[in-house]
């Protein structure tokens, strides 16, 4: 692979920097669109950022933005550690351009286990008041739960609230926000996620439904992802909010 260096735009939640980058970057950088974003390929060295875009500003400003990252060394999952996570903020007004999060392997040649339970206080998870496992001769239905192995919902068939099949589980995964999700693999063979809080029943399908009516600030409508309040464009697929 070409190790040459092109500059491109990379796209964030509240902006864009332009910088220079090597094709295993666009790589990264590319979620299956036109655009390339900021949040997968991580931190860039700021000499290679020539310009940044401030949605909050609606202004481009020459060079880079500042660069805050720390290494919490947090491990989210079993063989998964939250290596280092930052932002990228506009020199202008402190906005939030772009954040990311780079997780690393305990064991390279090992398997990402079970997501490791969040605090009530951080997880973006509604509380509910606990049903009664319904059980009958076929099934056995469960609410979902943070300890749900990876295994245990391999393959299953995802339905939305509608009882539309839209794909089949694949895995259990953290998003860039540190929160759980569950990766499908949808009808047209594309891979997509799902937040862990619009899950409804784990049996032997898996149900998704609508826990909160009311609209939650910063969510996605094309994929759903949470934002946060104030993002103008999903960090995830890129769709304007």
């Amino acid at each position: 692979m070409s190790s040459e260096q092109r500059l491109k735009k990379l796209r964030g939640s509240g902006g864009y920097v332009m910088a220079t980058v090597t094709d295993e970057q666009q790589m990264k950088g590319n979620l299956g669109g036109p655009d390339l974003f900021l949040a997968p390929i991580g931190r860039l060295e700021a000499e290679r950022i020539t310009k940044h875009f401030c949605n909050t500003c609606e202004k481009e400003f020459e060079g880079s933005p500042k660069i805050e990252f720390e290494n919490p060394n947090e491990e989210v999952a079993e063989n998964l550690v939250l290596y280092e996570k930052g932002q990228y903020i506009c020199n202008a007004c402190n906005a939030s351009i772009a954040e990311y999060r780079e997780f690393r392997k305990q064991d390279e040649s090992g398997e990402v286990g079970v997501a490791k339970p969040i605090e009530p206080s951080t997880q973006n998870i509604p509380q509910q008041v606990a049903e009664p496992t319904i059980q009958t001769p076929q099934e056995t239905v469960t609410q979902p739960g943070p300890t749900t192995s990876v295994s245990s919902i391999e393959g299953r068939v995802v339905y939305d609230e509608n009882a539309n099949k839209i794909g089949n589980a694949k895995q259990v995964g953290i998003d860039s926000t540190q929160s759980m999700v569950l990766v499908i693999t949808k009808n047209d063979g594309t891979e997509g996620s799902i937040p862990w809080s619009n899950i409804k029943k784990v049996g032997e399908i898996i149900l998704l439904g609508n826990p909160e009516e009311k609209s939650q600030p910063g969510k996605c409508s094309n994929c759903g992802f949470g934002n946060k309040e104030g993002s103008k464009f999903c960090e995830e697929c890129g769709t304007k909010i």
